[in-house]
């Protein structure tokens, strides 16, 4: 064939193959993450893994296009769950397991709970905390379409100081115990806590996970004291600023949080003893709080059972986890930014959608509260500009539920379809 010939077939194939198929998601009813009111029959133009356009009525398909119909049902961003340990869940034999599982047994059960959680609505997470950096490799996985899951933002190992809240020694032998550092996630003193921040770096963090008070289940008596000096949550703050990182501060007692709010820690999470002064503090600072009520109603329940938890834990469990419902009901009324996050792994994974309603029990509307898993959280993790609303150009992150969620908090259990930067993955 002559050349001419040759490029006028290639035109005749071009001019004659239909326009790349898009997706039309015909919604009911859209909460799209920014409007402060929900908007009816609307059509999400989906193209490849991006938003192409939102329009109002139901679109008619062109040839190849495919449609999903969801009229009857309240369509959502893809939620947001800025905070989970993917690597484990909470048992009456984790203590025990701390010391029995190796990095490969971490590794599938995180892959399985990550599936769950995607299933469950949560397209993206913030991973605050693992044993073995598993989390590093999961991200890469997910994102290479090797496993299902959703976004993964992740710390790595949390940062703590010696006998710290993720100080991974507690409650060993002393033969077992060693002399964790800095490559451990353990520091003492400003310039190693320059070097974990370093460190996380280097092994691919997303964001900087501290301890600055004491814990419920670490195996260490005190659950609220500070566990940072200022010079040390200093150093951390600056250098991960340096490295374009933001800082995650675990905080139960009001010392530590006020320590970490004033350094300039992003967000505070947990807050269980959150005072008026702390409050005043963090919506002066823009500082989030991450209230997490999932696992404070987990832990105050399961205290109440013997022998569920050791007993270092048990104590701090039956007093810190009843308070966080009532803190972050006085957060929330004094105007503190909220963004969604409930410490899953401590409660059951794929559960997460409870968070919800926990919030709407304590006086949260429902759009607020959706909005909290969405563009609050999407700005939290600084990721805005490609999650957390329903837009043209951002990726293409929906989540439905049966019926008229704005009447029914609780519709957030019956997920019933999933959708991942343009791919279905609950319908």
């Amino acid at each position: 064939m002559s050349v001419p010939r040759l490029l006028l077939a290639v035109a005749l194939l071009v001019v004659g193959r239909p326009a790349s198929a898009r997706t039309l998601v015909h919604c009911g009813t859209l909460i799209d993450g920014r409007s402060a009111s929900a908007q009816r029959d609307v059509t999400i133009v989906v193209d490849g893994q991006r938003i192409a356009a939102v329009e109002a009525g139901f679109a008619a398909p062109a040839a190849g296009d495919r449609v999903i119909d969801l009229k009857s049902c309240t369509v959502t961003p893809g939620w947001i769950d800025c905070h989970v340990h993917l690597e484990s869940q909470q048992s009456a034999t984790s203590a025990l397991e701390g010391i029995q599982l190796n990095p490969g047994d971490r590794a599938l059960q995180s892959a399985y709970y990550a599936k769950k959680t995607l299933l469950a609505g949560f397209t993206t997470v913030r991973n605050l905390g693992d044993r073995s950096n598993g989390s590093v490799a999961l991200r890469r996985a997910i994102g290479l379409g090797m496993a299902e899951g959703p976004r993964i933002y992740t710390a790595g190992k949390s940062i703590a100081t010696t006998g710290g809240h993720a100080d991974p020694t507690n409650g060993r032998a002393r033969e077992l115990m060693g002399d964790p550092g800095p490559a451990e996630g353990v520091i003492n003193g400003p310039d190693e806590a320059r070097k974990a921040v370093r460190q996380r770096y280097k092994e691919g963090a997303d964001v900087i996970k501290i301890t600055a008070t004491g814990g419920v289940l670490s195996q260490a008596t005190s659950g609220m004291a500070p566990q940072f000096t200022a010079e040390e949550l200093r150093a951390i703050v600056e250098t991960a600023r340096d490295y374009g990182l933001k800082v995650a501060a675990h905080a139960h007692g009001t010392e530590g949080m006020k320590r970490a709010v004033e350094a300039g820690v992003a967000s505070i999470e947990h807050g269980t003893f959150m005072t008026d002064e702390v409050i005043a503090l963090m919506k002066q600072r823009g500082t989030y709080f991450v209230p997490t009520i999932s696992a404070g109603r987990f832990v105050a329940e399961m205290a109440k059972v013997d022998g569920y938890f050791t007993p270092v834990v048990q104590p701090k469990a039956a007093a810190i986890g009843p308070v966080i419902q009532a803190t972050f009901q006085r957060a929330w009324q004094a105007g503190v930014k909220i963004a969604f996050g409930t410490d899953q792994g401590v409660a059951p994974h794929g559960e997460n959608a409870r968070e919800f309603i926990y919030m709407v029990e304590a006086g949260m509307p429902v759009l607020t509260a959706i909005q909290s898993a969405t563009i609050e959280a999407a700005r939290l993790l600084g990721a805005e500009k490609e999650i957390g609303s329903i837009e043209a150009g951002k990726f293409a992150d929906l989540v439905a539920v049966p019926g008229d969620l704005l009447a029914d908090i609780r519709l957030v259990l019956k997920v019933n379809f999933v959708m991942k930067g343009g791919t279905v993955y609950r319908q």
